[in-house]
């Protein structure tokens, strides 16, 4: 045998085994990132809206703060209002155009079923860039989807292209679960599934995870400078 022979065969085994990890160990680890078994159940009819996607992913996050003063950072959402709290300079690259706020903003505060989430500027990606609210429970839930599928769902029928969820979950009186879920629909080809699990999800990870601690952090900072304002009087 060969020395090219074996070390064909010894990447190829290399490969298996770098693909059982990622599918065993990692894929399920930023899929389920920090979320608790309270956590997966939804409270509102994903699985119903959604009911076959290609990937379904739960991620969550404790938050020293009451929800209500968690949930006026997620309705301010969006590229024309508070950004996405993520990584501006990496969406910037692809022309987002994203400015994060760093404090909530009065006039960001209205939402309603119906409304356009904006992921990029409107005049981009021949108006594609944005998402639909198609449910909306105040200070609970905000449920995106694609325009499309907002349409579909509001008259009785489902998600095609899944939905992207923010849910607050109070635990006490001073800290709430942050928890969002997100699902994408059911892809026709091979190339299109390995290029959402090896590209898309990890990238969705990846920004999302950003997202959720830079709101911990921005509610938390609100939080304490509260109390201490409070505590001064």
């Amino acid at each position: 045998m060969s020395q090219k022979t074996v070390r064909f065969g010894l990447g190829l085994m290399a490969g298996a085994a770098a693909a059982a990890v990622y599918s065993w160990r990692v894929r399920p680890w930023f899929l389920r990132w920090g979320a608790q078994r309270d956590d997966l159940e939804p409270n509102w009819r994903a699985h119903e809206l959604s009911p076959s996607p290609e990937t379904a992913a739960v991620r969550a996050i404790t938050i020293h703060a009451p929800a209500s003063e968690v949930w006026p950072w997620l309705l301010q959402i969006g590229q024309d209002r508070g950004g996405f709290y993520s990584y501006a300079w990496l969406e910037n690259l692809v022309g987002c155009e994203m400015r994060n706020a760093g404090r909530v903003i009065a006039s960001y505060q209205h939402r309603e079923v119906g409304d356009t989430v904006w992921l990029a500027p409107p005049d981009s990606f021949d108006n594609g860039g944005r998402m639909t609210i198609a449910h909306l429970d105040p200070e609970q839930a905000m449920v995106l989807m694609t325009p499309e599928d907002a349409k579909s769902v509001a008259s009785g029928g489902e998600s095609a292209h899944g939905f992207w969820a923010f849910e607050v979950h109070p635990v006490g009186e001073q800290t709430c679960r942050l928890v969002m879920r997100s699902s994408n629909g059911s892809l026709p080809t091979r190339a299109e599934i390995a290029a959402q699990r090896l590209f898309w999800e990890p990238m969705h990870f990846v920004m999302e995870r950003k997202m959720m601690l830079t709101i911990k952090r921005l509610a938390e900072r609100q939080r304490w400078t509260v109390l201490a304002d409070e505590g001064g009087r």
